[in-house]
């Protein structure tokens, strides 16, 4: 947003622009406390924490090294929280700070810690003020940080109509601020690898202007949070959606979940998936919805099988479909780890491969 006067990122872009900054400072030897703090702004579930772990997802994977996250939400602190209980001395003349479970780290070469502060403008601005120390000097009163640590910060904005206060100018030149967008293709990404369920994968890829909204005074909203939410309802307890109803719009609210209930029925035009994985032949629907819908069925049936004669088969099926339906399942194939080989030595995907480059 402009009158936040910073770079909007996608979740992917953060990861990888602050995953490779974090890896080139270890293996170059350089203390993060000579990197800036990074402060995260956007709206409730837009995916910042999952941002964050997979930043330290990435650190491990890169370097070998332990990453631990310490994830704090500072809405549910106050200032003594961060500082640490006051206590006597040995001999009773000075009141001396025990140190907060926060600050228990690993100060091992082999760890990385990550101190999250999340939600930090949610915070009073009490609050806000003891996080200076940290942020700047890595201390709070008499504590240190380990010399392994991150320092990490997200909040909402102030036009988020959450809980947010506007963050001193003091706080705010300490950080280095990114503001993380709506990313409708990176998400159809992460929801393939995440196993996210295919009425909500389907319905988001028909609908992406679903994906996060918020209006009015709505308790419940869509967000990507939410909407994970929803996949894990109809996943964990029911995929009959009439049946859990209730909960869905308790997660996106009324106007979301019922345009979703209304998708939904959709999926019972579909072809059988057994028929099109076992034998490679089943009814063509032609309209745009129902292709939507019948590729994230797709998707998800390959990822449970997982066997290389009937991917085949659906990939050979796919191609009685326009091709633009063919490169988007074959896009979503290789999404996912378990597929990704098997995929890549079929036939029509290295033709595709090969149309591609030419």
């Amino acid at each position: 947003m402009a009158d936040l006067g910073i770079r909007e990122l996608s979740v992917d872009q953060m990861v990888y622009m602050l995953s490779r900054t974090y890896v080139s400072l270890i293996n170059n030897g350089i203390a993060f406390k000579e990197f800036p703090s990074v402060m995260l702004w956007g709206p409730p579930g837009v995916g910042k924490s999952q941002g964050v772990r997979q930043v330290a997802y990435e650190i491990e994977n890169r370097t070998g090294k332990d990453v631990r996250v310490t994830d704090v939400r500072l809405l549910l602190f106050n200032p003594v929280d961060l500082r640490g209980i006051p206590t006597a001395n040995e001999d009773k003349t000075l009141a001396v700070w025990l140190k907060p479970q926060i600050f228990q780290m690993d100060e091992s070469e082999e760890v990385v810690n990550i101190l999250f502060l999340d939600e930090i403008t949610a915070a009073p601005t009490s609050v806000q003020a003891a996080a200076y120390q940290i942020t700047l000097d890595r201390t709070i009163g008499e504590h240190k940080l380990p010399e392994n640590c991150i320092v990490i910060a997200a909040g909402n904005r102030v036009t988020d109509r959450s809980v947010s206060y506007n963050m001193p100018k003091a706080l705010a030149n300490r950080l280095c601020h990114f503001e993380i967008k709506e990313d409708t293709g990176a998400w159809h990404e992460w929801a393939i690898r995440k196993g996210i369920h295919p009425y909500v994968v389907g319905y988001l890829e028909y609908s992406s202007t679903s994906l996060i909204r918020s209006e009015g005074m709505e308790l419940a909203f869509p967000t990507p949070r939410s909407w994970e939410m929803v996949s894990n309802i109809l996943n964990y307890v029911t995929d009959d959606v009439d049946t859990v109803l209730p909960m869905i719009i308790g997660c996106v609210g009324e106007k979301s979940g019922s345009n979703f209930r209304t998708w939904t029925d959709i999926y019972a035009g579909l072809p059988s998936m057994k028929d099109i994985f076992r034998k490679g032949e089943a009814d063509v629907p032609m309209e745009k919805e129902l292709q939507i819908a019948l590729k994230s069925m797709m998707v998800d049936y390959a990822k449970k099988c997982q066997d290389k004669e009937q991917i085949d088969n659906s990939i050979a099926y796919s191609c009685k479909l326009p091709w633009a339906f063919r490169r988007r399942l074959l896009r979503d194939y290789v999404e996912i780890p378990e597929l990704k080989e098997i995929v890549e030595e079929n036939e029509v995907y290295q033709t595709a491969i090969r149309d591609k480059m030419q």
